[in-house]
Formats: structure tokens, C-alpha cells, sequence
């Protein structure tokens, strides 16, 4: 009975607290003294209260403006809604703080954080990869604006990342017509994915691909076309096999490109 006495005087205390932080919150919202609403919103921001922070700093941006105050409410104010997840506002609030403050002292700190919020907002490789081609844009200016900052190399490292995503999705959707047995689509995406990605990490899959998708199209077309189509396969697994020496598909390869050479040499006469 005790114990559960002292449970519930605890959760009335934790109530009234709540009631009365929220009482006090709720004047300093309404208060004309600017001084403490910007002490308080640097306070609330350091205690990771970004929500309460943020509406105190929209409210003293026009309070301050054109003081020296200025640069440092805009700065928290970006900063409040990067705590706050919501990457789409914070990158337009950083890039606006350095165009307004192109020479503060957080000029490059937040030109990379704006950049890292595109990264943040890059989709999974599903979706639709617009925003993975702007956080590119972003981070790559960046590099080019700070080529000796100490950011460079993550930022290089999240372009590599974001451009592995762009190859995935590429590859991803030219393995679509191949998967549908769409197999003359699959070999103009594929290679599509080649021009487009030269040092893509999926080449060797790729070449073999597109390799077995012309054996594939030229086993199910009309006679007319079958010569040209198994000759483009032995062409393919040349280029496979010397790239690709010692792949584990060589047995598979081999084989396709055995029974593309026996079609060949009996429309030949051999």
C-alpha cells in the first residue's frame, strides 16, 4: 500500500511539473522580453528541446534583424530544425544562412551540413532517385567550393555511396526486362548501365547478362535473325571472358558460346 502511495505521489509531481514547464513556456512564448526568450532558446536548444527552441527563434528573426544577433538566431534556427529531422528545412535554412552570411565564421560548416541533409534525404533504391541526384549536385559543390576542407573526404565518401545507389537502381531496373524475358530491352538497358556507370561494381554481371540475354533472343527468334544474334553472342563472350577470366560463370559462358559457335559453322556449311 505504501509503495504504491509514494508511485502515485511521484507521477501527481512528474504532472504538476509538466504543468508548470509548460505554464512557463507558454509566457516566455507570449513574453515582449526578447533578451530572455533568445537565453532561454539557446538554453532549450543546448538541452536538445528543439521544438521549444525553434518557436522561440522564428519568433525573434524578426525581432532581430539587422542586429548583431541576427547571424546567431539563424544559424540555431537551422540547426533546430536539422535536430528536428526535418531535412528538406534545414538545407534551405543553411543555404539561405550562407547567402545572407557568405562570410561568417560557420559559412563552411554549414555549407556541408546542407549538403548532408540532401544525403539525408535520399531515398531507398526503390524509389524514385531524384533527391539522390541532388544530394550528388550538393556534396560535389561542396568539394568544388572547399577543396581543402576537413569535410572533403566524407563528403567524397557520400558521393560514392549516393552514386552506387544510382548504379543499383540503373541495373535494378534493366534486370526488370530481363527477369519479364524482355531480352533486347535487357540488352540496351544493360549496356545503357555500362555507358553510364563505366566503373559500375555490377560490370561483370552485366557483361554476362547481356551475353546469355543474346543467346536467350536469339534461341526464341525467327530464322532470319538467329546468324546476327548468335554472332553477337560469340562477340559478347570474348569480351566477357577477357574481362573476365576467371569468373564462376566461365562454365556457364562456355557453354552458351559452344552451342552459338555450332549454329554459326552449320549455317556456314561446317
Amino acid at each position: 500500500m505504501f509503495k504504491l502511495n509514494v508511485r502515485n505521489i511521484l507521477i501527481l509531481l512528474v504532472i504538476v511539473a509538466l504543468a508548470n514547464s509548460c505554464g512557463e513556456y507558454s509566457k516566455l512564448v507570449k513574453s515582449s522580453d526578447y533578451e530572455l526568450k533568445y537565453t532561454k532558446a539557446i538554453e532549450y536548444y543546448e538541452a536538445g528541446e528543439y521544438y521549444k527552441a525553434q518557436a522561440l527563434f522564428e519568433d525573434l528573426k524578426g525581432i532581430y534583424r539587422a542586429t548583431d544577433k541576427a547571424q546567431k538566431v539563424a544559424y540555431y534556427n537551422a540547426y533546430c530544425s536539422y535536430g528536428l529531422g526535418e531535412y528538406s528545412l534545414a538545407a534551405y535554412l543553411f543555404k539561405d544562412f550562407v547567402r545572407v552570411y557568405p562570410a561568417s565564421e560557420h559559412a563552411e560548416e554549414v555549407s556541408y551540413i546542407a549538403a548532408y541533409c540532401y544525403y539525408l534525404n535520399s531515398p531507398e533504391v526503390s524509389l524514385d532517385q531524384t533527391f539522390t541526384k541532388a544530394a550528388i549536385a550538393e556534396l560535389q559543390f561542396f568539394v568544388e567550393k572547399y577543396p581543402n576542407s576537413e569535410k572533403r573526404a566524407e563528403a567524397e565518401k557520400h558521393i560514392d555511396e549516393l552514386q552506387f545507389k544510382l548504379e543499383t537502381k540503373a541495373f535494378d531496373n534493366a534486370m526488370l526486362f530481363y527477369n519479364i524475358m524482355d531480352y533486347k530491352a535487357a540488352t540496351t538497358a544493360l549496356r545503357n548501365v555500362l555507358k553510364d556507370f563505366p566503373d559500375t561494381k555490377y560490370r561483370e554481371e552485366i557483361m554476362f547478362t547481356i551475353m546469355k540475354a543474346n543467346y536467350l533472343l536469339a534461341e526464341n527468334s525467327i530464322v532470319a535473325k538467329q546468324y546476327e544474334r548468335y554472332q553477337e553472342t560469340i562477340e559478347d563472350y570474348y569480351a566477357f571472358v577477357d574481362k573476365f577470366p576467371n569468373s564462376k560463370k566461365i562454365k556457364e559462358a562456355e557453354k552458351i558460346f559452344t552451342n552459338s559457335v555450332k549454329f554459326i559453322e552449320s549455317k556456314n556449311g561446317l
